[in-house]
């Protein structure tokens, strides 16, 4: 069975059972959150064997990762748990035409993880090794992790997957735009948003973006919920996406990349890829959780109709 490492932080996501703005009368409810969990869970759920390796803080909160990631079937063993520091939290204030997100999480016990957090998953076989722009934004130690696993050191043979995933909020002036090309060029697999590629680059274009990243050899640019665009070297693909309701958009880009990094390994074609990243989005776009479970066999099969292959 293919087999995907995530790594980067996961914290705690508190968001309102029900939506809407947080207020003393709200209710909760407490989930692991984060980039490169959110793809495991996804992946999980779509019948692949992923793993989540994070620094977590021994404390109830770091329980509660475990239990949500597990349930979800993703493999934790290879998790550190530190003691004396802490798990990161955020809140999900859901406004009506969008949501914001408060960040808690100076000095987790993630910000300290360095290239160490990989010495327990470097035994096992991985096809593809995950990660997001997140990290490196975390602290020195986090961009060191993260050239490592660039590097591939001890970790065979495994193609490396990229979210750009930039948060401006992370960053000092001036770091992001040249570090992320950097990162994003030395790996295989890449996937931006092409708001962040204009941010980040100036790149106007899915033209332009190439420009800025000529290397990865499969560079996946995502247009909004309007169209997302493969390049390979057999040419270029689009997919407009899959439309439907949009109760918030947290996550969607997560479930994009795993219904993509599944359809990869299951050796499918780049506008099957697509299709199946459009479906995984429009499951989290419909749903106040960073995750969902995705159609039943037979509704995804229905939903990619001919394009899958045989």
């Amino acid at each position: 069975m293919p087999s995907v490492l995530c790594v980067g932080e996961t914290m705690v996501q508190v968001t309102p059972t029900r939506g809407g703005r947080i207020s003393t009368d709200t209710d909760f409810r407490l989930v692991a959150g984060g980039a490169e969990s959110n793809v495991a869970s996804m992946l999980a759920k779509l019948g692949v064997h992923s793993a989540w390796v994070g620094a977590l803080g021994s404390d109830p909160f770091g329980d509660i990762i475990l239990s949500s990631l597990q349930q979800d079937g993703v493999d934790t063993s290879f998790v550190k748990v530190v003691d004396a520091k802490k798990t990161a939290v955020y809140f999900k204030d859901v406004l009506p035409d969008s949501t914001k997100v408060f960040y808690y999480r100076e000095s987790s016990a993630m910000s300290f993880a360095g290239p160490e957090l990989l010495d327990s998953a470097r035994s096992q076989t991985w096809d593809i090794i995950h990660m997001s722009g997140i990290t490196p934004a975390l602290s020195s130690s986090c961009e060191s992790l993260t050239r490592e696993v660039i590097a591939g050191k001890g970790l065979g043979s495994a193609l490396k997957s990229f979210d750009i995933n930039y948060r401006p909020s992370l960053w000092t002036e001036g770091k992001a735009a040249p570090l992320l090309q950097e990162i994003a060029n030395q790996c295989d697999i890449v996937f931006v948003g092409l708001d962040e590629a204009a941010e980040l680059w100036g790149a106007q274009s899915v033209k332009d973006v190439r420009e800025v990243l000529p290397d990865p050899g499969w560079l996946v640019v995502k247009d909004s919920e309007n169209l997302a665009t493969e390049l390979n070297a057999k040419g270029t693909f689009a997919k407009p996406a899959t439309g439907g309701d949009i109760v918030e958009k947290v996550g969607a880009g997560d479930a994009f990349a795993a219904g993509w990094l599944a359809g990869f390994l299951d050796d499918q074609s780049a506008d099957t890829r697509l299709q199946m990243g459009h479906i995984m989005a429009a499951q989290v776009l419909k749903s106040y959780s960073d995750t969902a479970n995705p159609p039943s066999p037979s509704g995804l099969a229905r939903a990619l109709g001919s394009e899958i292959s045989q």
